[in-house]
């Protein structure tokens, strides 16, 4: 899950996702970015709280600290789908219900947008085929409503069986760990 990186300087930058998922959607971005820079855009990254008026009363660091609390937050499962198994893991569904149940939100409507604003802000990823095309523009909302709509914590040691061309279950866990700094993987 290792890609490199030249710079025009010819300097080698190395990358390494701790999933396949997490490379593609990297390489992906890195991608847009460049072409965007080539034809003469200039890149920025838009706030989503500017762009769908989130208030500003609403903390999305806190409240995605909450979603993962392990008692009191999202549960996270072990789901299957299409002959694939996505490892800790939630469905659309139990986000919007756990931000109504917690009186994040006054209904589904605005959970929605509140969960949209937490996935476009790297907060929740998609997991698979459904939720990706969501996040990629293909739906009404970058964020589904839905039971067959899978999201991860980007932290929370998320990869899926199945999916992979590598078998080989030693390397799906040596790869496992935690956050140190951004760019940075611990092995456990």
């Amino acid at each position: 899950f290792v890609f490199k990186l030249t710079a025009a300087k010819q300097q080698d930058h190395f990358f390494q996702a701790s999933y396949l998922e997490e490379r593609d959607a990297w390489v992906r971005d890195i991608k847009k970015v460049i072409h965007r820079l080539d034809g003469g855009q200039r890149f920025s990254r838009k706030s989503t709280r500017k762009s769908i008026r989130l208030p500003e009363t609403i903390n999305l660091s806190a409240l995605y600290l909450s979603m993962k609390d392990p008692e009191k937050g999202v549960k996270e499962l072990k789901l299957e789908k299409d002959k694939k198994v996505f490892n800790y893991c939630f469905t659309g569904i139990s986000v919007i219900d756990w931000l109504v149940s917690n009186n994040s939100v006054r209904n589904r409507k605005e959970g929605l947008m509140l969960a949209s604003s937490l996935l476009s802000e790297g907060y929740l990823q998609p997991a698979g085929d459904t939720s990706k095309a969501a996040a990629e523009g293909l739906s009404d909302t970058p964020f589904l409503d839905l039971s067959d709509a899978y999201y991860y914590f980007p932290d929370s040691g998320f990869f899926c069986e199945g999916n992979s061309s590598d078998d080989d279950v030693v390397l799906k866990e040596e790869f496992r760990g935690m956050v140190v700094k951004q760019g940075c993987l611990l092995k456990q």
